[in-house]
């Protein structure tokens, strides 16, 4: 197998990666309800730059995996010895998924703590609920979620009950 074509696997199944996260709506979404693990993964962008510790795909970013979707101005993920360990979603952030949509500035996922950590105008929604703070903090291990106020101090929701 030529350089180029395992680079191009390592890239593929990196990226999956990145989409195996499940909702991060707390009580909003079902636990796993975005994992899309076994579906074949995508990956795009206006430009790729690949070195042995890192991945990045810069302008108009985007993985799509299953119903999953991550795109931002730029995708950026950390390789240890060929394994992800951190990836990184700048500008213009959205994480969407069958159940749900998520926005901010910037996403990282840190796979050794097993946590989303989305900043800066966070927005997610879930059909017709809306839940809006500066920082979201999603615990995927444990599925603990820690909201931190926006510009204004404050975390706020909206949500409807079930049928409404």
């Amino acid at each position: 197998m030529t350089m180029a074509k395992t680079r191009l696997i390592l890239l593929a199944a990196t990226t999956a990666v990145v989409l195996a996260l499940p909702g991060v709506g707390g009580a909003q979404s079902t636990p796993g309800a975005a994992v899309a693990s076994d579906q074949p993964g995508m990956w795009t962008g206006r430009t790729v730059e690949y070195a042995p510790t890192g991945i990045s795909l810069i302008g108009e970013a985007e993985v799509l995996q299953g119903d999953n979707r991550l795109r931002a101005n730029r995708i950026d993920m950390t390789l240890n010895d060929g394994a992800l360990t951190r990836a990184e979603a700048v500008g213009d952030v959205y994480f969407v998924t069958p159940d749900q949509t998520m926005r901010g500035d910037r996403a990282v996922y840190d796979i050794a703590n097993d946590t989303l950590t989305v900043t800066g105008d966070v927005i997610l929604n879930q059909g017709r609920n809306v839940a809006t703070g500066g920082r979201l903090i999603y615990n995927l291990r444990t599925e603990t979620a820690r909201w931190e106020g926006g510009a204004d101090g404050r975390v706020q929701g909206v949500f409807y009950p079930r049928g409404n």
